[in-house]
């Protein structure tokens, strides 16, 4: 076959292939065998394994996965994604149709009402009709870029038909098919695998994977609800958009239904309600539109939701089963959560044989008991949880569980903080602790070490060749690859290809910035968000360990609580004599004066400033301050660093050499790459993708997942995106190669990894 003739081939079997797809997963009229099918693919991959050159994103082949990529770049909303508001009473959705009428103005009001399907919120965007790219929500504003993953969705086209629009943005759900996640669950039971735990987690989890081939085999669906960018194009009301949604071979709700009265809606509600258990996906409510684009526009937005749309929510339901033993799980700070184990019982569309208890005043204000029946209830369907318990059904044969004493991982004394209800394990070195510390320090968005998680923890902790989260640093490649993650009677050996990774990963750990360091160290009340205001604030590890900052968030809180303890004004203080509120007042003087003295220091630093509402206010009324970094958790860092674990910790880190930094101070909007937008393709020598994003976003830039005019530099590493680089060069935006990129953000060369020659001289020759 000449290279002409396998190009034509090629493209006769793509448009086959998408025709087929469509047939099958959309409209459900397949007119050729699966054996058919998978030999027409079969033929395509081999044109373009021999053709490397005919290979195209949206291709069918590409639906398999491709490599893994590094992490998950950011793309902005063209339309931010909103949430609904919600509600559980058809009371309430009655009032909601009277607002709809009193906004419009008139009595008869067109609705759609759709299944609520429980899963992920996706937008995608097709241009020139190709599928271009798709995001998560994110935080409504921005969401990850998770194009690839997206692409291994079958029902997905990756090309429209020609005869229609073709360039556009829409929005739906990826979900996971009911029949899926039963058969991945029971798989993973014959296996010995923990259970998933609901359809929609594993979504989440599965859209996330960095490995597309892992979602591929996931087997994702999706069905689309909205669209967000149709400016060329006559859509003018939902009925329009789903008309746009059929001819583009994109599937819609499989149930959908019109009113124009607050009645129609209660029908339409209970029918669904009626007929959700059939259809392939899960479903916590129903979602009613105002059907007019125009209507929508009349009626506007919260700063949150729509007006023109609501989500009516059905009540979880709820299932009798018999609670056969408690399980007490321990935390990663030491926490011990009972968790219910059941006999297994279907509730809403998926079998629970498990249930939190939450603590242990919770087992006993419900009076919860081993061997009760039990009502239980998936909240939100989602989370299933012990409602109450059938005491009329007991025999007497039931058993109380006392609040244990002593940890069931370690043996050590349990304590409980004042003003919490949550017991504690107090062995820093409890090695249920040391397994779930470990996972934490190896996780995404602290080390990202993805082969340190779950057995691999449990092992390297139960071999003894782990006794602290740092120690995974002094392992060595020999002691990784002959892990065993068996048994002595079945072995089954880490190996030394994996070992590799893991080596590989810690030594790139030890260069990531200051903020994942903190997240990874599990500091209790320390999630990743205060991580990050830490590092805004603090050049590295030893600016925290007695922070003046931290201590005056802390000293500020302790003042104003004395402060309010003496002040006259206050009713239990009315009642005193004279003379008593007159000393109660020199006191509260006193205190106030130090309080100033200390809101200052924390404004003038900028590490706080004056609520609005006090901005004004006069000497005599103490003024209020917000901090990014609340008290409770400004004393757990302080108390974290002062504590014989904190100070291992910083004797570990000092040790390894390991000195995380946080980079460029407070560059923000006024950082050298303000206002620069760039696009990271291929792999770079001297750190991930990931990290090149850091650095540019600590200088002020910011990354994005695809080339527009608005580009302001394409990164390119080695083996980049073919479609990035012509997007750059359509665009004319500058390319930069990884020694121009360090340079620009004043990194050195790595030494001894020049880029290749080959990819320099096409790209910038």
């Amino acid at each position: 076959m000449t290279h002409a003739e396998a190009t034509a081939r090629a493209e006769f079997l793509r448009s086959e292939l998408h025709r087929h797809n469509r047939l099958y997963y959309v409209e459900a009229m397949p007119v050729i065998s699966d054996k058919e099918f998978d030999m027409l693919l079969r033929e395509l991959q081999d044109i373009e394994a021999k053709h490397p050159d005919l290979l195209t994103e949206d291709s069918p082949t590409q639906r398999v996965g491709g490599a893994p990529i590094e992490g998950f770049t950011q793309i902005r909303h063209t339309v931010p994604m909103m949430s609904l508001d919600n509600t559980y009473s058809e009371e309430e959705l009655t009032a909601f149709f009277v607002r709809l009428q009193k906004g419009l103005g008139r009595e008869k009001i067109d609705c759609v009402i759709e299944p609520k399907v429980d899963g992920v919120a996706i937008t995608i965007r097709y241009e020139n009709g190709v599928f271009k790219h798709g995001a998560t929500r994110g935080d409504g504003q921005t969401g990850d870029d998770v194009t690839a993953n997206l692409k291994t969705i079958k029902s997905l086209p990756l090309r429209l038909p020609k005869n229609g629009p073709q360039t556009f943005e829409v929005r739906g759900e990826v979900f996971m098919p009911r029949a899926v996640f039963d058969k991945l669950n029971k798989e993973r039971e014959e296996a010995g695998e923990q259970l998933f735990a609901n359809p929609r987690n594993t979504t989440a989890g599965a859209l996330k994977q960095l490995d597309s081939k892992i979602t591929a085999r996931r087997q994702l669906d999706l069905v689309f609800y909205g669209i967000a960018d149709a400016t060329d194009m006559e859509v003018q009301s939902q009925e329009d958009m789903y008309a746009l949604l059929d001819h583009a071979g994109l599937r819609k709700a499989d149930l959908i239904w019109r009113a124009d009265s607050a009645e129609g809606l209660l029908k339409a509600i209970r029918e669904l309600d009626e007929r959700r258990r059939s259809l392939p996906y899960e479903t916590d409510g129903a979602v009613i539109k105002v059907n007019a684009f125009e209507d929508q526009r009349q009626l506007g937005v919260t700063s949150k939701a729509p007006r023109w749309a609501i989500a009516y929510k059905y009540q979880p339901e709820q299932a009798e089963t018999k609670l056969i033993a408690i399980d007490i799980q321990v935390g990663r700070t030491g926490a011990l959560t009972p968790v219910a184990r059941l006999e297994p019982v279907l509730v809403s569309g998926s079998t629970v044989s498990n249930a939190t208890l939450h603590n242990f005043e919770e087992i006993e204000r419900k009076d919860i008991r081993i061997g009760d029946i039990v009502i239980i209830e998936k909240a939100g369907e989602i989370i299933p949880a012990v409602v109450s318990v059938k005491k009329e059904l007991r025999s007497g044969e039931e058993t109380r569980l006392s609040p244990p004493t002593h940890c069931p991982g370690c043996g050590s004394r349990v304590s409980k903080t004042p003003g919490e209800v949550v017991l504690r394990c107090t062995n820093p070195e409890c090695p249920e602790q040391l397994v779930r510390r470990l996972e934490f320090l190896a996780g995404r968005s602290a080390l990202d070490i993805a082969e340190l998680g779950g057995i691999v923890a449990e092992a390297l902790v139960k071999k003894g060749l782990v006794k602290h989260p740092l120690g995974v640093f002094d392992l060595t490649l020999e002691q990784l690859s002959n892990l065993n993650l068996g048994s002595e009677a079945e072995p089954r050996v880490f190996g030394r290809k994996n070992a590799e990774k893991v080596i590989s990963a810690l030594d790139s750990a030890r260069k990531l910035p200051l903020h994942r360091w903190i997240f990874g160290l599990g500091i209790y009340e320390v999630g990743s968000s205060t991580a990050k205001e830490l590092a805004k604030h603090h050049a590295s590890i030893s600016e925290l360990i007695s922070s003046p900052l931290l201590r005056d968030v802390v000293l500020e809180s302790e003042l104003e609580e004395r402060r309010l303890d003496c002040s006259p004004q206050t009713n239990k203080n009315k009642s005193r004599s004279l003379e008593e509120r007159n000393l109660l007042k020199e006191q509260e003087a006193s205190i106030r004066s130090e309080l100033n003295a200390v809101q200052q220091r924390l404004v003038g630093c900028g590490f706080a400033r004056y609520s609005k509402a006090e901005a004004g206010s006069p000497d005599k009324k103490q003024r209020k301050i917000t901090t990014p970094i609340g008290p409770v958790a400004a004393k757990a860092v302080l108390d974290f660093f002062s504590s014989s674990e904190g100070g291992e910790t910083l004797r570990r880190m000092e040790g390894l050499g390991i000195n995380p930094l946080s980079g460029p101070q407070k560059a923000g909007l006024n950082g050298p790459l303000a206002g620069k937008t760039f696009v990271l393709t291929g792999t770079l020598e001297s750190m991930s993708r990931e990290q090149a994003g850091e650095r540019i976003g600590q200088q002020g830039g910011s990354v994005t997942g695809s080339v527009s005019k608005k580009t302001s530099f394409v990164v390119a590493g080695r083996d980049p995106g073919a479609n990035k680089i012509e997007g750059a060069r359509n665009h004319a935006v500058p390319i930069l190669d990884e020694k121009a990129f360090l340079e620009m953000i004043g990194e050195p060369e790595p030494a001894a990894q020049p880029a290749p020659k080959t990819i320099k001289e096409d790209l910038f020759g």
